[in-house]
């Protein structure tokens, strides 16, 4: 049972999405999004070990696992997979089993209160029926690790009942005592006491750390349970789980490396691309100010923070976008200064080196639409400019015309009038929705100028709090430019498909004609 880390320095992550996090109400994953999953957290997020599902739990979960267990074992990937399973004579051990499982973490209760109130039985009793259950498992052949639940309530109400039971298992064939602040009520101070403890009391033993998050302190507890002598971590993607989640695993990963003296070596690049994917599967999209994977967090706001950041990166930490495959980017608003015209211009490719007066009326406008509380993007930059100097763009592409009809019982279908340099054209598609046969017909017509349009990652609709069916409404779509690039444009008008007709016609004539330098 001893810690089986890489070396003195690595920390051992155990990824337990498709099993805790599939406790997030509202969540439950098919299997061939389960195996998706599995791929993604051992292929390219790489992490030590996956929590793939619970034994007894449906015919569905019995599927999920065996699926994943037969793509992972010609793959050497099979002895990295784990199945939580229960005290129940046997049971979760033929089911694991049954699937081709080979590791076992069997759940039992941490604290005696936990034994006491909802076993009904006694701390001696349980110990013997766990005893029992890891010898049935062994001589199946099975690994077996321990999950400690209520563990941290455990330790603060009786030491002596989990000192007990740790001192039982660490006679039986037991690689792991997982330690589960089931309920999220550490301090970190309390963390890495307690885990110190169990350290002291039971050296050689590999402890993990199983956070919650509901005071928000699950990545303040995993690092205190490092310093403890803790040797894994345990962490779901977007900290999927229920009530507040799961430690988040992005938010691990960079403040192990960057402020534990240890590492874990998992992919920071990937972390990204793994937020997205589980957003889209689960259906829960995370927070803008989330931590290294959310919308907003690269983004500079203030002027000040700006001119800082031109004049010496004054305003930047070691969490660079960059490490992520991401850029950062300069809100543009009531707050911002001539640095946030200058990052953002220069950032569009667009001359920066501008007349004072007319960079002063740039800004003026910009935080005159900042105060009307409309979202000003960068894509919005040159439009502006055009505007200040009087000479407004000159549109090479035009959607002349579109024609969208959706019934209730026909698939929506959109016929669109394009005209390029003017050359005009047209093209009729059917589509999931009325934005889509819009966008299948647009790019029918665009392959007639042998043109092409960016891949849409993301398609927001925002409409003034307390608004009417006649309100305005405003259609924010991002759209991918290839080296990690995006761009964000907006539409408004009282029709949402127009709204969105809008901003995909300002992104074409943006990646087709960039407004002239001006000076």
């Amino acid at each position: 049972m001893k810690n089986r880390n890489r070396n003195d320095l690595s920390v051992e992550v155990m990824d337990t999405t498709l099993r805790d996090g599939e406790q997030t109400p509202g969540v439950a994953f098919t299997p061939a999004e389960k195996l998706e999953i599995a791929r993604l957290l051992l292929q390219h997020l790489r992490v030590d070990r996956v929590e793939i599902g619970s034994a007894r739990v449906s015919e569905g979960e019995r599927d999920s696992v065996r699926a994943i267990i037969e793509w992972a074992e010609p793959r050497e990937l099979a002895d990295r997979l784990e199945i939580l399973g229960f005290v129940d004579g046997g049971k979760s051990v033929e089911w694991i089993r049954g699937v081709g499982g080979r590791v076992l973490n069997l759940l039992v209760k941490g604290s005696e209160h936990h034994c006491r109130t909802q076993l009904r039985r006694t701390p001696q009793r349980h110990f013997d029926d766990i005893s029992r259950e890891i010898e049935l498992a062994a001589a199946a052949g099975l690994g077996v690790n321990v999950y400690f639940e209520d563990w941290s309530n455990g330790v603060r109400d009786n030491f002596g009942y989990v000192y007990e039971l740790a001192a039982r298992l660490r006679e039986l064939p037991v690689r792991r005592m997982m330690l589960a602040d089931t309920l999220g009520v550490l301090s970190p101070e309390e963390t890495t006491r307690a885990m110190e403890w169990m350290t002291t009391a039971f050296p050689g033993v590999h402890f993990d750390f199983h956070g919650h998050n509901d005071y928000g302190l699950a990545t303040a507890n995993s690092l205190a349970a490092l310093r403890g002598g803790a040797a894994g971590i345990h962490a779901t993607i977007n900290g999927l789980g229920e009530r507040a989640g799961n430690q988040v695993l992005s938010q691990l990963v960079v403040a192990v490396n960057d402020l534990s003296g240890r590492r874990i070596h998992v992919p920071e690049k990937e972390l990204q691309h793994a937020s997205d994917l589980i957003q889209s599967i689960s259906g829960k999209r995370c927070a803008w100010n989330a931590p290294v994977i959310g919308a907003d967090v690269y983004t500079q706001t203030c002027g000040v923070h700006a001119d800082g950041d031109k004049k010496g990166s004054l305003y930047m930490n070691k969490l660079m976008p960059e490490r992520f495959g991401r850029n950062r980017d300069y809100a543009l608003g009531k707050l911002s200064g001539k640095a946030s015209i200058d990052q953002n211009l220069e950032q569009l490719g667009l001359s920066t080196d501008l007349d004072p007066e007319v960079r002063q009326r740039v800004l003026t406008e910009v935080i005159r639409l900042g105060d009307k509380k409309k979202v000003v993007t960068p894509a919005d930059l040159p439009f502006i400019l055009a505007g200040v100097l009087r000479t407004p763009i000159k549109s090479r592409l035009q959607v002349v015309d579109v024609e969208a009809v959706s019934r209730l019982q026909s698939t929506p279908r959109a016929r669109v009038v394009l005209e390029f340099d003017g050359v005009r054209t047209e093209a009729t598609a059917s589509g999931d929705g009325s934005y889509d046969a819009f966008v299948k017909a647009l790019r029918k017509c665009l392959r007639h100028f042998r043109l092409s349009m960016p891949r849409l990652i993301d398609y927001q609709v925002r409409i003034p709090p307390g608004g009417r069916t006649d309100a305005l409404v405003e259609s924010t779509i991002t759209w991918a430019l290839g080296n990690g690039r995006t761009l964000v444009t907006t539409g408004v008008d009282s029709d949402q498909l127009v709204a969105a007709i809008q901003a995909t016609e300002k992104m074409l004539n943006l990646c087709l004609a960039p407004v002239p330098a001006a000076g």
